[in-house]
């Protein structure tokens, strides 16, 4: 554990150069501009947030309660900035105590000023979220995409640089292959990431959502729904599916994520086919009909 702790934090120190003090900003500072470490005094109206930053959102209960802290006590831990011209900065880091420290009503915060280029302003983003652990799994998950399209990273330099083991990097990657249906329960954390790696086994969407509506309903551990998956991947229809060409595989995908149920395409001679879309109640059913406008 600690040997991945070390590595992540020479991963961020390999980021960026070292601090740099703005002799402009003591300037604007009410009390002398840096402080102790080459820590600055800033506008906070002068700073704009991070553009890379991997959070969606910011819970806002536990955004006043740090603001109220910050009332009380001051910023603690100062945040981290790049400049962008003679009169403004960039967030690299600690958006979340900017965000607090002007929802207490404060003009100035304490910021180390640093250089940075838009890769590493991505990199440090992301890295200090996940070692804060202030991600949920799918805000991960896409940092991590981005880290790779962006950044250009294999998954195992991207294992190196988050201090992960390379099989961790890989499961988070793979929650973006579920339905958009399930990443939002994983998101919204009505979906534990056991669940989420054992319905990632199930190749065919319709599958995956009919369990997942069960889960949601039953209260199956991590252990039963591993075994259902086991099950289904033997049935008859999972076996029909895999044999449809790619064409129809992702129109069979997008039909079962439009009706959040299992659907087949049945080809017969010809061109002509049929297409089944399943229902497992009347409820089910009076749901797609709706859908259908029938």
């Amino acid at each position: 554990m600690n040997t991945k702790r070390n590595a992540l934090g020479r991963g961020l120190s390999a980021l960026l150069d070292p601090a740099v003090t703005d002799p402009a900003i003591s300037s604007e500072a009410p009390v002398p501009g840096l402080f102790t470490g080459g820590v600055s005094s800033i506008l906070i109206e002068k700073i704009k947030p991070n553009p890379f930053q991997p959070r969606n959102h910011f819970e806002e209960t536990s955004l006043k309660e740090l603001a109220d802290s910050i009332r009380l006590h001051g910023v603690i831990q100062p945040i981290t900035v790049r400049k962008l011209d003679s009169d403004h900065y960039q967030i690299i880091s600690g958006e979340r105590r900017w965000r607090a420290s002007k929802l207490a009503g404060l003009d100035y915060i304490p910021a180390y000023v640093r250089i940075a280029n838009d890769e590493a302003m991505l990199e440090m983003a992301i890295v200090e979220n996940i070692q804060r652990e202030e991600l949920n799994p799918i805000e991960v998950a896409t940092s991590f995409q981005r880290l790779v399209d962006e950044v250009k990273l294999s998954h195992e330099q991207l294992a190196e640089r988050v201090g992960k083991d390379r099989s961790t990097v890989t499961n988070f990657l793979r929650l973006l292959k579920l339905p958009p249906l399930i990443q939002a329960a994983i998101r919204d954390k009505k979906l534990t990431m056991g669940h989420a790696r054992a319905l990632i086994s199930i190749n065919d969407v319709g599958s995956q959502l009919k369990l997942f509506n069960e889960i949601m309903k039953g209260k199956y551990s991590v252990r039963d729904v591993e075994e259902l998956v086991r099950q289904r991947k033997g049935n008859s229809s999972d076996k029909k599916t895999s044999v449809v060409s790619p064409e129809y595989k992702r129109i069979t995908d997008r039909l079962s994520q439009l009706f959040e149920t299992k659907v087949n395409i049945q080809l017969l001679s010809g061109e002509s086919g049929n297409i089944s879309i399943r229902f497992y109640s009347t409820d089910d059913l009076n749901r797609i009909l709706d859908m259908l406008d029938v």
